[in-house]
């Protein structure tokens, strides 16, 4: 019979059981993940009435068909309410697939339907902002931005895919290092990663006292108005050439 191992002995086997794991992932994402192709499975939906956004689309679909290749933007509500999106891009076929109040892993439960059925040519995604409101840390942030990029390109592998920075906003002042933490999580994963990027309009957001810019905001001091998504056309425009 084999002698049973010594509490040290364990204790050393366990820890370098841990080291391997830690420095074999770097990312919430395991190795056997990314060998097999198989997707991390997110937290559930964060609402269930993204259903009937779904269904819209659908409806929007059927009655004027998207164009090919597009462009898609998904996300919340900071795309959802970009009504100018189209005349912004004139030169791309862009997309609006924005649904109000989403979280991250929202977008990773409807990819399909936001997403991988328009076979796009680029994704760019505007999400983080409700989601660390509802108390979601900067790596669950990252994870769940990971499992997009990981269900897009599942089926549609080299497909560019964008993070557009979680915005600053006078109402939401009190989560700018959380939302800090997050980019930057967020920001050093895509320039490690093929056919990521990371699109910084969080930056250019903050006045020189450090804070969200009031004029780039309307009355709730959380939604942009016409300002501030010309900001954001300016920022993101480079991108799309």
């Amino acid at each position: 019979m084999s002698p049973c191992p010594t509490p040290f002995l364990t204790a050393m086997l366990a820890a370098l059981l841990l080291a391997t794991g830690c420095a074999a992932t770097g990312t919430p994402a395991t190795m056997a993940d990314r060998a097999t192709g198989s997707v991390p499975a997110p937290d559930p939906v964060s609402s269930p009435e993204w259903a009937n956004d779904m269904a819209r689309f659908a409806a929007e679909d059927a009655a004027s068909p998207p164009p090919a290749r597009p462009v898609v933007f998904t996300g919340s509500s900071s795309v959802r309410l970009w009504t100018t999106l189209a005349g912004d891009f004139p030169d791309r076929p862009v997309l609006n697939r924005g649904f109000g109040g989403s979280h991250i892993r929202d977008a990773v439960h409807y990819a399909d339907e936001v997403a991988i059925r328009y076979r796009p040519s680029r994704i760019l995604i505007y999400a983080g902002d409700n989601d660390t409101m509802d108390g979601r840390s900067p790596r669950q942030v990252l994870a769940d931005f990971q499992a997009f990029v990981a269900r897009v390109h599942r089926d549609l592998p080299g497909t560019p895919i964008a993070f557009i920075a979680i915005k600053p906003s006078p109402s939401r002042a009190q989560l700018l290092q959380v939302q800090r933490a997050s980019n930057a999580l967020v920001r050093d994963w895509a320039a490690r990663t093929p056919d990521v990027d990371y699109v910084d309009v969080f930056t250019p957001m903050l006045g020189a006292d450090g804070q969200p810019r009031p004029e780039l905001f309307a009355e709730d001091a959380l939604h942009m108005n016409a300002q501030g998504y010309a900001l954001w056309r300016g920022i993101i425009a480079p991108y799309l050439r």
